[in-house]
């Protein structure tokens, strides 16, 4: 019997915080690569945009791979263990990357950074194809590790909120990885330039070990923590209190495990997996190429305050703006008594739309050029309200699941999703890398632009319209609020 005059905690949102700052430390982790490779990687290791593009194209396949059997593993070892397992194994991941080029050398032969930057020929070659090698055998831990961290987010949300708290929290912690990108332009390469890039990735990889302490002190179930008092469960349960139908047949499923080929029998899967798998290859498009981009387009470097000042400013915007789209479902909900999936998928139809801004972004450009590198401010806005509109997207794509399906088959639908995602990810970034190539080479013509300016208009027309085709064909696919029973 609760006590009507007991005060409620909150300490569902310390889980949150958790969930938070474990999203910011993956996506520093993910980011060092990006913010390194073209001023430093890539001229000691000779590499081209076809080798940064094998090692995104790799990281995100197998990626995907992982995330398939992440959240099974999740289910199977509980949230808290599960989310030790994933962080602990992503930051060995992360800092095995500052190995790699102690690696070449002793491979190819050569003594230091220095030589392997003045080899010419078929040795050059050779340090291109070792060191990437290397870079992918690392990215591919860190893949596995990272894997486990959205699986067991959503479940630890479905654990710690109700379903009309969801999307809220979920934009909350999911916009870590957007302060992560945030904070990673100013710190990295700070870090690569005062103590070399190798430094770059064990610092930025210790972060994970820390959380980790954190982790086994402050996460239990609601209902064995001792720091949720008996107001705070009767609210995080309160879906439990629902008289309608679906919520009673759903109810009763809360703990039941779906067999794992099952999974894939629902239309609430695919439809889940099709929303990944048309949007997760934007966001880390912009993720991992847009300092890239910037270099090209404009000749910046993102060790300079302009550069670092460009992907702050993106990462800002996106942040406060992503964070407000995911109040949007609970407006609805809250004005209109929609159920949560059809809030849901109207609010993801409004953010379908924003990003069609990001078609202005190579045409405003090239129209301002006459102000010079400051002409790089048109596009970077205009690529943040898009990518502001996929983390809102994303967040409510996340909560779709616990709408739909019992809280111990939440983890395995996210690693479906997630597999999806990524090889949505590896198709997208594997063919920019080839784009930008071919496009360099030929000096590619397309709607005016030339080269590689040429090849970056089209594929930000395909991260422009890929929402609108996502949610068009999620919507046929599970057209109204049906949530699965067994």
């Amino acid at each position: 019997m609760v006590n009507l005059n007991q005060k409620m905690t909150n300490y569902r949102w310390v889980i949150c915080a958790m969930l938070f700052f474990a999203t910011t430390i993956n996506y520093l982790d993910r980011q060092v690569l990006s913010l390194t490779w073209d001023e430093f990687i890539k001229p000691e290791f000779h590499w081209d945009e076809n080798h940064y593009g094998n090692i995104t194209s790799v990281f995100s396949i197998f990626y995907a791979v992982c995330m398939l059997f992440a959240g099974r593993f999740v289910e199977w070892m509980g949230t808290k263990k599960g989310f030790l397992w994933s962080i602990g194994v992503w930051s060995v991941g992360a800092c095995m990357h500052a190995v790699c080029g102690v690696i070449t050398e002793a491979y190819v032969g050569l003594h230091n950074a220095a030589e392997l930057a003045g080899a010419v020929g078929d040795m050059a070659v050779l340090i291109a194809t070792v060191s990437m090698w290397c870079f992918l055998v690392a990215r591919c831990v860190l893949a596995l590790g990272e894997a486990g961290n959205f699986p067991a987010a959503i479940k630890a949300t479905a654990e710690y909120f109700p379903k009309k708290d969801r999307a809220y929290s979920t934009s909350i912690f999911n916009s870590g990885a957007s302060i992560g990108a945030l904070f990673a332009p100013l710190s990295i390469p700070p870090l690569a330039k005062a103590f070399g890039w190798e430094m770059a990735f064990i610092i930025i990889g210790v972060l994970g070990f820390i959380w980790m302490a954190f982790w086994v002190f402050l996460y239990n179930k609601p209902n064995k923590s001792r720091f949720v008092n008996a107001a705070e469960l009767e609210y995080i349960e309160q879906d439990k209190n629902e008289q309608n139908e679906d919520a009673v047949k759903q109810a009763a499923l809360e703990g039941e495990k779906i067999p794992f080929a099952k999974c894939f029998s629902f239309k609430q899967t695919w439809a889940f997996a099709v929303g990944k798998f048309m949007t997760d290859g934007v966001w880390w498009f912009f993720l991992f190429w847009t300092p890239s981009y910037l270099s090209t387009q404009f000749g910046i470097k993102t060790t300079e305050g302009l550069g670092m000042g460009l992907i702050f400013t993106l990462y800002a915007i996106v942040t406060v703006l992503s964070i407000l789209g995911g109040k949007l479902p609970t407006i609805f909900i809250n004005r209109s008594g929609q159920n949560p999936y059809a809030a849901r998928m109207k609010a993801m139809l409004i953010f379908a739309f924003f990003p069609l801004v990001v078609l202005l972004a190579q045409p405003l450009g090239m129209y301002f050029d006459y102000l010079g590198r400051a002409a790089a401010w048109i596009p970077i806005i205009l690529i943040s309200i898009g990518c502001a509109a996929h983390q809102a997207w994303s967040a409510n794509l996340f909560s779709t699941i616990g709408d739909m399906f019992p809280k111990g088959a939440i983890a395995t639908i996210t690693g479906i999703g997630g597999m999806a995602g990524g090889l949505g990810s590896m198709i997208l970034q594997k063919s920019a890398g080839l784009l930008f190539v071919h496009a360099g080479e030929t000096n590619m013509t397309f709607l005016g632009f030339e080269g590689k300016p040429a090849g970056y208009f089209i594929i930000f027309i395909i991260c422009a319209v890929a929402y609108l085709i996502g949610w068009t064909i999620m919507k046929t696919l599970v057209p109204k609020y049906k949530p699965i029973t067994i």
